[in-house]
């Protein structure tokens, strides 16, 4: 069956001029459905878009939930390492406080054995804290980065401080600044007449007179290199400290160490007599730094052992 078609007639009343035209109803129907319907399906098209785009965003912000956690977590852990590390260097700090009197001691020593324990400084260390303090972060991984680079700056730094702190505490023990025995000063370093002579003579330590078999303190950690009789020393102990320190105890009416053994400051290593070329019971003591004989007293700044 043929499709319906109608003709609209359009009349010009000004000019009396008619104008026609024919139209299909099943055309102008769908027409009609078409444009009605357009509207609703570009409506249904947003919806499914947007939808779409937020269940995106909803997957984005759940990854970036799980990131931030992830990061807030290696942060935290940095942070937690960073403030331990900061306590271990504040701790070494405090540990560094010498005795005043072993501060004192330490600071006359020649400037040759000081170099010999002096520690360098770390120049990449600093470096990086300058230029993590100068950082700008524009993103997580900034600050991920950088508590990673301030990390490895305070290990770096904890490193050269222990060091630094370690050699400072063995040299305090290799410094020699207590008294060697108890007694009376007889004897100083330097020029004199020699009791035996009358002639002018050095004299290359101290004499401390006391009676006959009172002990004798090694005056600073170290190792026996020699317990022997020496010649004019009489009984001799030579203790090596290390820094190129050493000091010697002659006259001595006996040992109580061995050559080879650790001693500590303050330890029995000897009793005072009149062996060698003496002529009264008396301790004769010497410091050598680097082979060169130096004053005791400008090191002895405690008194020995009681």
């Amino acid at each position: 069956m043929s499709a319906r078609r109608y003709t609209v007639v359009i009349a010009d009343r000004s000019t009396g001029v008619m104008r026609q035209a024919t139209v299909s109803l099943r055309l102008t129907v769908a027409a009609v459905v078409t444009i009605m319907t357009l509207p609703v399906l570009m409506g249904l098209g947003a919806k499914w878009s947007s939808r779409s785009e937020i269940d995106q965003l909803r997957s984005a912000n759940s990854s970036l939930t799980i990131e931030n956690g992830s990061y807030r977590a290696a942060t935290g852990e940095l942070t937690a390492q960073i403030q331990s590390l900061e306590g271990v260097i504040n701790d070494l700090g405090t540990r560094a406080t010498l005795d005043p009197a072993q501060a004192r001691a330490m600071a006359k020593l020649p400037a040759v054995v000081k170099t010999r324990a002096a520690g360098g400084t770390s120049v990449a260390a600093t470096a990086a804290m300058t230029e993590i303090a100068t950082a700008v972060l524009s993103s997580p991984e900034d600050t991920f980065g950088v508590l990673r680079d301030l990390l490895q700056g305070l290990e770096s730094r904890l490193r050269y401080v222990r060091r630094d702190v370690e050699r400072r505490e063995a040299l305090a023990s290799s410094t020699p600044s207590i008294w060697p025995a108890h007694g009376w000063l007889t004897g100083t370093f330097g020029g004199r007449s020699d009791p035996f002579s009358g002639e002018s003579a050095f004299h290359q330590g101290l004499d401390i007179s006391t009676e006959k078999g009172q002990p004798v303190y090694a005056t600073a950690d170290g190792s026996v290199e020699a317990a022997s009789y020496t010649g004019d020393y009489g009984n001799l102990i030579v203790l090596k400290h290390g820094f190129g320190l050493v000091t010697r105890y002659g006259h001595l009416s006996g040992f109580a160490v061995k050559p080879g053994q650790s001693v500590k400051r303050g330890a029995v290593i000897g009793y005072v007599g009149a062996t060698g070329r003496a002529t009264g019971s008396h301790l004769h003591y010497e410091i050598l730094a680097n082979g060169k004989l130096i004053n005791p007293l400008q090191l002895l700044t405690q008194p020995a052992n009681r």
